[in-house]
């Protein structure tokens, strides 16, 4: 390993105080009371003065590996994905047996929700083991009260709200769609706080075991931001992401606040987030693409979401893979 030491400047014109090199056994041997001292040798002072010494002495104090893990490392090491996904069924979306209606299912048999549930589930899919994922839709009349609902499961079933693989949502979505009358408003806040209450639960494990990602897919409006804003704030703290797909030609001005790129999101009192869980991607700029250029986008953060936080945990996989004797 070459060490270069160099006396920094803030217009970025460091000037070189002198070079080392050393191997990685020699700077082990640092630590438990001991220094490994080396000279900093400036090569063209050497070459230019007969009596230069050196440019000042390095000591290296203490000398530690740490392992980066991927996520592959995680989820091969037995870390479970959940995936859960929430469908906006507000009226904004139009009459469902309207052909404008972002709900309207074609005579080929899909919508634009349908493809965004198709193009991210059948990746996701394949890092669940159990294939059973929640499903909820929110800002619609459910019977047989015809309350507003923010967080209903597709197959009215509270209490078991899981449905059998990517096919099991698209079945569920489909009887669901007549079954409700569209309304508002649209709040997104009850949804996240549904699946960061199972990722808290996860915590008390004290391990990388269980990290949840929450897709919603909406047509844009947002009435609850500010609750959302927060709920968003706290999900950073847990391991949850969020995948916010856009259908539609609305503008997404909200969802793209949401999605922190352009800085820190931060609460309404100011808190900011612990880190940026949510992406956001609007489906009109995937609709003549194929479907694993929307899928990959959607999926992109992700991995480096899951690895952030188990790192900030200090957490490394549930189980490591064992060295074999050969």
């Amino acid at each position: 390993l070459q060490v270069q030491c160099a006396d920094h400047d803030s217009d970025g014109s460091h000037d070189l105080i002198g070079t080392l090199e050393t191997t990685l056994a020699q700077m082990q041997t640092a630590g438990a009371g001991s220094l490994v001292e080396y000279e900093c040798i400036h090569p063209e002072k050497k070459q230019k003065k007969k009596n230069y010494k050196n440019s000042g002495i390095i000591r290296i104090k203490s000398c530690k590996i740490e392992t980066e893990y991927s996520f592959l490392d995680y989820v091969m090491g037995g870390c479970q994905i959940n995936f859960t996904v929430g469908i906006d069924f507000t009226a904004s979306n139009g009459d469902p047996k309207s052909t404008d209606s972002l709900h309207y299912i074609s005579p080929d048999g899909i919508n634009e929700y349908l493809i965004a549930i198709w193009s991210v589930g059948s990746v996701v899919q394949d890092y669940d083991t159990d294939k059973l994922f929640p499903a909820f839709g929110f800002g619609a009349q459910v019977p047989p009260s015809w309350q507003v609902s923010h967080e209903f499961a597709l197959n009215f079933n509270p209490s078991n709200p899981y449905c059998q693989g990517i096919q099991g949502i698209v079945d569920a979505y489909r009887q669901v769609l007549p079954q409700i009358r569209l309304y508002g408003p649209t709040n997104f806040s009850p949804i996240i706080n549904h699946v960061a209450r199972f990722a808290a639960h996860s915590l008390q494990q004290g391990t990388a075991a269980q990290y949840f990602i929450l897709l919603i897919i909406t047509d844009g409006e947002i009435t609850d931001l500010d609750q959302t804003r927060q709920a968003i704030v706290n999900a950073s703290k847990l391991p949850m992401s969020i995948i916010i797909v856009g259908v539609g030609e609305a503008d997404f001005k909200a969802m793209e606040f949401l999605d922190g790129d352009n800085g820190v999101l931060k609460s309404v009192t100011g808190e900011p987030a612990a880190r940026d869980i949510v992406q956001f991607v609007p489906f009109r700029q995937f609709k003549n693409a194929p479907q694993e250029a929307l899928s990959q986008m959607v999926l992109a953060e992700v991995p480096k979401q899951l690895v952030s936080y188990y790192k900030w945990q200090g957490w490394p996989p549930p189980k490591l893979p064992g060295i074999k004797a050969m």
